[in-house]
């Protein structure tokens, strides 16, 4: 069913501008366009920085504290923000042509890239991913509709208004290119999934309730969503692993609490119970609370589901989940079966044990020794995302970047000869 009301037509409104100036975008232009938001980034941080002060005074008391530190601009952020801007811009446009080949009755067939048109974004309160979706949709040679909730939407429109449309504009680029629904009313998200014949794709980032929601209504009308509504990295420690490395990869899976990538459960070879308070000691030190169905010192009782993703619980964010399991194939399973198939990680000196995890883990990034917070398009790909796709689909999977925004065409040219 599709949404009603005012705000339908304020964002079919923001979409029809958004078609219509993607006529206008030129790919030279757009790299050249998004040199200048990276300029702009740096002109115009004491008024982003102010924008953003205001919001974080606003949501004090509404929102906990890890999405009070998704919210933060702060000049590192804005740093980071600028870098992966001019990033994108260096990169090298999308090839149309993907390979040609000539048929036995003399048809000419290429298969090709083309744009998806307006490409929806959905986010919360990340005021960097309006910058992030925005520089990778425009690249992919799509325009964007954004749409944040109550929390950034101050941060985002002066963004949009002060530093997005502006370079645009200032390289003879339609700045309705870069929609953006101006009401922090969840209507408004619904609207924007709402859409198929003006909005066909929209990327989801946020809670994992709220943005499959979202993805229920988007299927009811036709739309399709990259969704990034789960996450939680997993952490399996092998019998072979030094306490060290563990220590090492933990604390590494730890810096943030509020962020998808990082260490959420932990499996422990049951033959090594040392391991499991290896990793008690880590949160201990960090103030982390341990829970786990086992009886290990220092823990407390799990009381939600064993891949329950804690950095979306507002009230108990500082958790992590360690389990005991029988070895190898049980963790693989654990993570593939129980989790939300973000990232998966063993820590191990045993090669030939690692190689069979990172084969059998069937999630979008498979690690040895190294934390999935590296599960990340940056870090991983030198390219900010729009997010990471967790589908169990063929399609964009894992960091979903400007070279995933495209449909796939043929071409066909004959003579008019050829027939069937």
């Amino acid at each position: 069913m599709v949404a009603d009301g005012p705000l339908l037509e304020l964002v079919r409104d923001e979409a029809l501008a958004a078609r219509t100036a993607l006529r206008r975008v030129v790919p030279a232009a757009v790299d050249a366009a998004l040199g200048r938001v990276a300029q702009l980034l740096a002109e115009r941080r004491a008024d982003l920085l102010e924008a953003n002060a205001n919001d974080l005074a606003a949501a004090k008391g509404r929102l906990d504290a890890g999405a009070l530190d998704r919210l933060r601009l702060d000049a590192a952020r804005l740093d980071a923000m600028t870098h992966g801007v001019k990033a994108t811009a260096a990169l090298d446009s999308i090839e149309r042509e993907v390979r040609s080949w000539t048929l036995p009755n003399g048809l000419e067939v290429s298969e090709r890239r083309i744009p998806v048109g307006v490409v929806g974004a959905n986010f919360e309160a990340r005021p960097n991913v309006a910058v992030d979706i925005a520089a990778q949709v425009l690249k992919s040679g799509n325009a964007v509709l954004l749409r944040t909730g109550a929390a950034a939407l101050g941060t985002v429109t002066a963004l949009v208004d002060g530093v997005l449309r502006p370079a645009f504009e200032e390289h003879g680029l339609p700045g309705a290119a870069v929609g953006l629904v101006r009401s922090a009313d969840r209507a408004g998200a619904e609207a924007l999934v709402s859409l198929p014949e003006l909005v066909p794709l929209v990327i989801l980032r946020g809670s994992g309730a709220s943005t499959a929601a979202l993805a229920r209504i988007a299927a009811a009308n036709g739309v399709g969503t990259l969704a990034h509504a789960e996450g939680g990295g997993v952490l399996y420690a092998h019998a072979a692993a030094s306490a060290e490395s563990l220590a090492a990869v933990a604390r590494a899976s730890l810096d943030r609490l509020g962020v998808c990538n990082r260490l959420n459960l932990a499996l422990v070879d049951r033959g090594a119970p040392e391991l499991a308070h290896v990793l008690v000691d880590v949160c201990a030190q960090l103030g982390i609370e341990a829970r786990s169905t086992a009886d290990l010192r220092g823990t407390l009782p799990l009381d939600r589901s064993r891949g329950y993703e804690w950095a979306a619980d507002a009230e108990r964010v500082a958790t992590v989940t360690i389990e005991l399991v029988d070895g190898l194939d049980e963790a693989v399973r654990i993570a593939n079966e129980e989790t939300s198939g973000l990232a998966a990680t063993i820590v191990t000196a045993d090669e030939e044990a690692a190689g069979r995890f990172l084969d059998d883990y069937r999630g979008t990034a498979a690690f040895w020794n190294a934390t999935t917070r590296f599960t990340d398009g940056f870090e991983l790909l030198g390219i900010p995302e729009t997010g990471v796709n967790v589908d169990r689909l063929p399609g964009p999977r894992g960091p979903v970047t400007y070279r995933d925004l495209f449909l796939r065409q043929y071409r066909v040219v004959g003579d008019g000869k050829q027939r069937r």
